[in-house]
């Protein structure tokens, strides 16, 4: 367990963030040898992957209530001191995420046609999509595992043993995609079936490694089967908190796929195209991303601890890092987004609708970092409902007006993008407003001035 209401809040900050954005950079090496082996198959390819990818967020939905809940929980557990109640957080979290794993399984294979069939006229892109699902699925599942093990440590101040495990797992994924994709080696290339099957085998060897790690290694929180039994006032704190913080990324679900059925008359090489771009938009967020990550924990402990100034300490700092990192990603998209998209496809419609895509898109990635902030810090504060309405805000103020120039007979799909680049700001808008408030709410001021008064007294003494 890691302490973190003592030290500078940069130094954590990195520290945590460091072995996050490590594996999220070689995470971002599996999106691009997928991209890269899938592409060469074909745009039908590349679109159902896209299609079927964009499902990943549904699941990301429900692993955010786990995620989400489970690391503020035991984050604040940690700052108070209460191991028992971190320990009873972990296993009803450990409960919940095997039941919804099973279940998700389940509905997967039951429901991926049914989805295809809504986003896509193309009977050869549903039929890449409904392949690669077939093998990806198990994957999913297993999602949940991973995340309430992950969460939990997060919550300690631990992030090493997970960012290992999971970055040995996707270097297992890179080694195992051009074998089973194009057939290296073996001589039996399984195409998109063979993405599908790379990531599940991966996904299993990581859950092997947390299980063996977990047994063999002296924690702050362990399984304890006893703790499984259903504990509903439990339950209810974890929903209470996740829940928001899951439709957050429903409603993500809900955008992406809209903008796959709003251009799905553009044909397969269009969707294609915007799968492939936010692909890579997707990578290319992942270290500012890790910084986002950190901050919850950071400013749970001490939010727990009642070190009410640290928490605000947390925003700013985390708000000037990742907002700085999306400056620089945001200049790389301006200039160089032909060089980074040219090798995933030799259908140069693909390419030049992609390149275009992260040229405008690009300009909503400061706010978009402030976003990623502001939800950080909403789940420290143990309250994610003003993350989901100001995602609920960006839903409707995009959805709208895109159906509207849909039925307009000079509909362009770069209208879509200048959409969703002001629809962006104003949720960084809205979200800043609403965490200011949350501040003035769950922050008192007294405690705020007599830290500032303390740390003031105390730099005095020291000098």
């Amino acid at each position: 367990m890691h302490d973190l209401t003592q030290g500078t809040i940069p130094k954590h900050l990195i520290s945590m963030a460091l072995p996050m954005m490590i594996g999220m950079l070689i995470q971002t090496l599996y999106f691009i040898v997928d991209l890269y082996f899938v592409g060469k198959l074909g745009p039908a390819a590349l679109a159902g992957l896209s299609l079927a990818g964009n499902a990943m967020f549904l699941i990301f939905a429900l692993t955010q209530i786990l995620n989400v809940s489970t690391a503020a929980l035991i984050s604040h557990a940690v700052g108070a001191k209460n191991q028992n109640d971190a320990n009873i957080t972990f296993n009803q979290s450990m409960m919940v995420s095997t039941v919804v794993g099973v279940v998700v399984c389940i509905a997967g294979y039951l429901g991926a046609q049914p989805y295809l069939d809504l986003i896509s006229k193309d009977a050869e892109t549903v039929k890449m999509g409904l392949a690669y699902l077939h093998w990806f699925i198990p994957c999913m599942a297993l999602q949940f595992i991973m995340v309430s093990i992950s969460s939990a440590l997060r919550g300690t101040g631990i992030v090493k043993p997970t960012m290992v495990i999971q970055t040995l797992s996707i270097l297992l994924n890179i080694i195992l995609s051009p074998i089973l994709i194009a057939g290296w080696g073996s001589n039996h290339a399984m195409g998109i079936s063979g993405a599908g099957l790379a990531s599940s085998i991966s996904i299993i060897f990581a859950v092997a490694l947390l299980c063996y790690y977990f047994k063999t290694t002296d924690k702050y929180i362990s399984v304890d089967f006893s703790l499984w039994g259903i504990n509903l006032t439990r339950i209810k704190k974890l929903l209470a908190i996740g829940l928001p913080a899951g439709g957050e990324f429903f409603l993500m679900f809900v955008y992406m796929g809209a903008i796959y059925w709003l251009i799905k008359p553009f044909g397969a090489e269009a969707q294609a195209a915007f799968g492939l771009g936010s692909r890579v938009m997707q990578a290319l967020f992942l270290p500012a991303m890790a910084i986002a990550f950190a901050a919850p924990a950071i400013a749970g402990q001490n939010f727990g601890a009642q070190n009410y100034q640290r928490v605000k300490e947390t925003f700013r700092w985390t708000a000037l890092m990742t907002c700085s990192l999306m400056a620089i990603i945001s200049l790389i998209c301006l200039t160089q987004a032909e060089l980074m998209l040219s090798n995933f496809s030799d259908d140069q419609e693909v390419i030049l609708i992609s390149v275009a895509f992260l040229q405008m898109i690009c300009w909503n990635f400061v706010p978009a970092g402030l976003v990623f902030t502001c939800s950080g810090m909403f789940q420290a504060l143990g309250n994610t409902m003003p993350a989901l309405l100001s995602t609920a805000t960006r839903l409707i103020t995009f959805i709208l007006p895109a159906l509207w120039l849909s039925k307009q007979d000079n509909f362009l799909i770069e209208q879509l993008w200048y959409i969703s680049v002001a629809t962006v700001c104003l949720q960084a808008l809205v979200s800043y407003h609403f965490l200011q408030r949350e501040f003035k709410k769950r922050l008192p001021a007294d405690n705020l001035s007599t830290k500032c008064s303390d740390e003031l007294i105390n730099n005095k003494f020291h000098s």
